[in-house]
């Protein structure tokens, strides 16, 4: 608590599991005063907002969803740090606010009970009550509030019911008196946490800190062992041998650790709910068991789940088409008017091709972010994400992922970076870095320019079984079969290896079925757009312009132009001679084609320099230092210097290759003359040292495809990755591992092709 000239502030931690409503309640409460980022050190996400109730300021702490303050991962040893104030980047909570489900009371009141054992102010939300209602349930709020000690409010979150009267309560608790902690274990396990904690007060050593009581107990009933390696170090004696006795001797005395606490915790709740709830004689078949009925059929559930998945990849891949297209149109219309009120030189390549192409590069996402996040808000909020969880668990489960690892990965197919930020609906950290790592390999949109141009260019167009199957079309399944088959390899290596550990049991509450909130379902979509804008595009522009000036510099100007200045010069002169004349004039139409002829030859030596610089730059200067590394892979130093610049993004490959073929750099596959210049000059292109020999062939063309498959040519992806993992180690990882799985099935592709050919 902290007071301030104008107001007093407190800090409210929101917990729930996520079925409650808990994001939707804290996008009510808090609007759009509120941010998210990473608690510094971990990749658990930190969500703060803020609300001003009477004179007062609170500070909402939206903390990880969980079913339990057992820490057995990041996210719930988050919870629990945050709510004993053992973070130093977040204040001790005034007052818990606990979201619970009103249709599932029992199951909500396990976490209740271990809050209320912190001792902390708790004012209880009493969210989905209408479910409740529809399922014939009825709560006696008032009698549930006098048996559990604290202030219990009816809200409906989705529809902003209860608000007032929850803010309200909220001040009420943090003006009141602390309450004492109440625990539901038998006297012999609170003896024994007695013991230890004195034991470890007592006897610590090297300058460690008492333990607070309740990590004391969650120590004892971690049997897993997870708590003892986050929480005990050598400054404290024999750990496992006192932690082991202590348990034996519980043992004895009938409290058998583990399961007394699922019992303990169980008997509270069900003296907390004695006349407090009316359930109906029979179980009501609702609309939520009969919509189950069909979408968790293992056919039916599997028809719909695939059909949703083909509707939200479209809408991804097409929808957002337009908005990408205006995106380009409009970074494409900034940098032509750039160019037109600067004179050429240093400064505007940098701001045209570096600045400006970076600051597009990120933007132009950013539908299919929004889109895909637009969908998935509203499936999580209308109940449905659960069910598809459900569904796919059983195939994923096979490569050591879960359900919830497999709409990420689909989402990648028509970009990673969604695809990467879909991946915090996974809880487990184990599986969400396991999908974060292998959703690079899912073949993105941005693959398509070059899969397009060299299967046009170099696989013959054949058609098989009647013509239903041709040889270019499978080609390109093929690539996208690559991606998948290598990121299921790849997963499974990791849980086997790196990320070694247990599938988790998947174990969802099935949430009912509602209608989303459109505020909900906006402010999530607006949400996600801006933080990978404010998250991604500040790394990925200096990105953009460390590239500029790998192609830029050293840019010398008396080497490169003179063998074509002399020329150039000339043609200049000749057209600055008068006007263009009337072409409908017979005496003018010979004046009029020779000036044609002249630009033609303008264009093409201008090209000529462009590629000359970029020939010249440190990137083909590396280009040419890596040809002996590449060509085993059947490339030149020209696809090796594409290759490197098309790091930014793996679409920059085709205009790099129109540069480097002196075609210009504006070459793009939706201009037919310019895509069938390009693949004309890289069929005939040779190479440098033996001009009968052909750079491209059928071989080389599918080496460079599986190298694209496979490799992480995408710095937006890498830096959202950085973002997401809250480390450089995970981005640096991705890189090495695609880059040396890319090189590696590039040169088996090589050379097997070469073998086959001869």
């Amino acid at each position: 608590m902290s007071d301030t000239a104008s107001e007093t502030s407190f800090t409210v931690a929101l917990l729930g599991n996520p079925n409650t409503g808990k994001s939707t309640l804290f996008n009510g409460l808090a609007g759009v005063r509120q941010r998210v980022g990473n608690y510094p050190g971990v990749t658990v996400e930190k969500k703060v907002g803020h609300l001003a109730h009477e004179g007062r300021h609170y500070a909402l702490v939206d903390l990880p969803g969980t079913y339990s303050l057992a820490p057995r991962s990041p996210d719930e040893m988050v919870a629990v740090d945050v709510l004993l104030g053992r973070r130093g980047d977040t204040p001790p909570p005034d007052v818990v606010l606990s979201i619970v489900d009103a249709s599932n009371l029992e199951r909500n009141l396990y976490l209740l009970s271990q809050v209320l054992e912190l001792g902390l102010p708790t004012v209880v939300a009493l969210n989905m009550t209408d479910v409740a209602q529809q399922r014939g349930i009825a709560i006696d709020v008032a009698r549930l509030s006098a048996q559990l000690g604290v202030p219990v409010v009816e809200v409906q979150a989705h529809r902003r019911r209860g608000l007032a009267e929850l803010k309200t309560a909220l001040a009420y608790a943090v003006g009141g008196a602390a309450r004492a902690p109440t625990s539901p274990f038998p006297e012999a396990f609170q003896r024994e946490v007695d013991r230890l904690a004195a034991h470890w007060a007592e006897r610590a050593t090297g300058g460690a800190a008492a333990l607070p009581r309740y990590l004391v107990e969650r120590l004892l009933l971690d049997t897993a062992g997870y708590l003892t390696a986050q929480l005990l170090d050598a400054g404290h004696e024999d750990p496992v041998e006192l932690l082991d006795a202590a348990r034996g001797r519980l043992a004895v005395a009938g409290c058998a650790v583990p399961a007394v606490e699922a019992l303990a915790r169980y008997e509270w709740v069900a003296k907390v709910l004695e006349g407090v709830i009316t359930r109906p004689a029979s179980r009501a078949v609702t609309i939520s068991d009969r919509i189950d009925w069909a979408l968790t059929h293992r056919l039916w559930g599997t028809l719909f789940f695939l059909l949703m998945m083909v509707l939200v990849f479209q809408s991804v891949f097409r929808v957002a088409a337009l908005p990408m297209e205006w995106i380009e149109a409009a970074q494409g219309a900034v940098g032509d008017w750039t160019s037109a009120h600067m004179s050429e030189g240093a400064l505007r390549s940098l701001l045209v091709k570096g600045l400006i192409d970076g600051v597009g590069g990120v933007i132009i996402f950013l539908p299919q972010i929004m889109i895909l996040f637009l969908f998935i808000a509203v499936l999580e909020d209308c109940g449905y994400m659960a069910r598809a969880a459900y569904l796919m668990d059983r195939l994923m489960v096979k490569v050591g992922l879960s359900g919830k690892s497999f709409i990420p990965l689909l989402s990648s197919f028509a970009c990673a970076i969604p695809g990467v930020m879909a991946t915090r609906v996974i809880e487990n950290r184990r599986d969400r870095l396991t999908t974060i790592l292998v959703a690079p390999l899912m073949s993105c949109s941005a693959r398509l320019p070059v899969y397009t141009l060299l299967i046009a260019a170099f696989i013959p167009d054949r058609s098989y079984a009647g013509g239903l199957l041709g040889l270019q079309g499978l080609t390109m399944t093929t690539m996208y079969l690559v991606g998948i088959v290598t990121a299921m390899f790849v997963a499974l290596l990791l849980k086997k290896s790196l990320l070694r550990g247990p599938t988790p049991p998947f174990v969802m509450e099935l949430p009912s079925y509602k209608w989303p909130s459109p505020a909900t379902v906006v402010y999530r979509m607006v949400e996600r757009g801006w933080s990978f804008i404010r998250r991604a595009g500040t790394l990925v522009v200096a990105v953009s312009v460390l590239v500029w000036a790998a192609l830029y510099y050293p840019h010398d100007a008396q080497v490169v132009e003179g063998p074509f200045r002399e020329r150039l010069n000339d043609i200049e002169a000749e057209l600055a001679q008068g006007g263009d004349g009337d072409p409908r004039r017979d005496g003018l139409r010979r004046d009029v084609l020779r000036r044609d002829v002249l630009r033609r030859e303008q264009a093409r030596l201008r090209n000529e320099i462009l590629g000359a610089y970029n020939r010249q730059s440190y990137l083909g200067r590396l280009g040419r230092a890596i040809e002996p590394a590449v060509r085993p892979l059947g490339w030149d130093w020209r696809i090796g210097c594409a290759v490197i610049a098309s790091f930014p993004a793996r679409e920059v490959v085709v205009a790099t290759l129109g540069i480097i073929y002196n075609l210009g750099e504006d070459v793009t596959l939706e201009d037919e003359q310019a895509r069938g210049q390009l693949v004309a000059a890289l069929t005939h292109a040779t190479w440098e040292d033996d001009v009968n020999r052909p750079v491209f062939n059928v071989p080389v063309a599918l080496s460079i495809m599986v190298f694209f498959a496979l490799c992480a040519q995408c710095a937006s992806t890498l830096v959202v990755i950085k973002r997401e993992t809250n480390s450089w180690g995970w981005p640096a990882f991705t890189f090495v591992y695609m880059t040396a799985l890319a090189y590696v099935a590039a040169l088996i592709t090589y050379q097997v092709g070469m073998w086959c050919a001869t």
